[in-house]
């Protein structure tokens, strides 16, 4: 067993699904001696993988990747969260690790009390665009986390992205509604200005790369130029021409409110997966 006054810096990962193996693989990018993580995933398939891939070292069994680790990831489905800290309750009180949990809706005093309580835990969102070395992760972490625990979960999320700190853990519903499901937004108008494309007469494919380079671009207008959304968008829309018949549409067609609905919509559900878990 590991002191609980000297957390060994090994980390234990409690699932070892398409999240966790983008975290490993940026860890081990970074120099994080694959000797240092563990995986504990019950497909054999996805633990020969993470073995072969990163040389990081994986067990059947969650007891056994999490014993004597300093920091466990939570990477499991929320709705089998409170069965895997079931069964490492005992450990858990034992060894006091920091608890970091990347599932949906469970907050971090459910995590805390299913693990037996007085644990360090701190709650993350990262998202999926994380495969890529591309996400960001928003963080909240409860009164049990020092300072030390802080830096070491943001280095850890901070492998696959930027880190964003929440003071307000009712907040990260909102984290989960924005950046978490955000991507499947960004998909979602991919698919409808290539349909639109391809309606004006584009070839399919001509459509498809059209607006994969746009989206693309824009995107690292955001983030490189250092400016507003709003200022970008006002810099691009001349008066009179077709940007601003194309904005116009959509601002008669509404949508900051349908914008404004769906945010809201996945922010209350993120509450109702937590309730529903409880």
């Amino acid at each position: 067993m590991a002191d609980p006054a000297s957390p060994s810096p090994t980390v234990a990962f409690i699932g070892g699904g398409n999240m966790a193996r983008s975290l490993i693989g940026g860890l081990v990018a970074r120099g994080t001696l694959a000797s240092t993580l563990r995986v504990a995933e019950p497909v054999a398939e996805l633990r020969e993988a993470l073995a072969r891939d990163f040389g990081v070292g994986t067990h059947a069994h969650a007891r056994d990747a999490a014993d004597g680790a300093g920091l466990w990831l939570m990477a499991v489905k929320p709705q089998v969260m409170r069965t895997v800290c079931a069964d490492l309750q005992t450990l858990a009180q034992a060894q006091r690790p920091v608890v970091v949990s990347i599932a949906a809706g469970i907050t971090t005093d459910q995590l805390a009390r299913w693990l037996g309580g007085d644990l360090a835990v701190v709650r993350a969102m990262p998202n999926t665009p994380a495969l890529l070395g591309a996400g960001v992760t928003g963080l909240f972490a409860n009164a049990r986390v020092d300072g030390a625990q802080r830096a070491g979960a943001d280095a850890l999320l901070a492998a696959v992205g930027p880190t964003v700190w929440i003071d307000d853990e009712a907040l990260m519903d909102a984290v989960t509604a924005v950046s978490g499901s955000g991507p499947a937004y960004v998909f979602l108008l991919a698919e409808a200005m290539q349909a639109a494309g391809v309606a004006q007469g584009l070839d399919p494919a001509a459509a498809r790369a059209l607006v994969q380079q746009t989206l693309l671009g824009a995107a690292r207008m955001l983030v490189e130029q250092g400016e507003p959304a709003d200022v970008l968008r006002a810099r691009v829309t001349s008066p009179g021409g077709t940007t601003q018949a194309a904005i116009e549409t959509f601002e008669a067609g509404g949508l900051r409110a349908l914008v404004d609905r769906a945010i809201d919509a996945a922010t209350r559900r993120g509450r109702a997966l937590s309730a529903a878990n409880d």
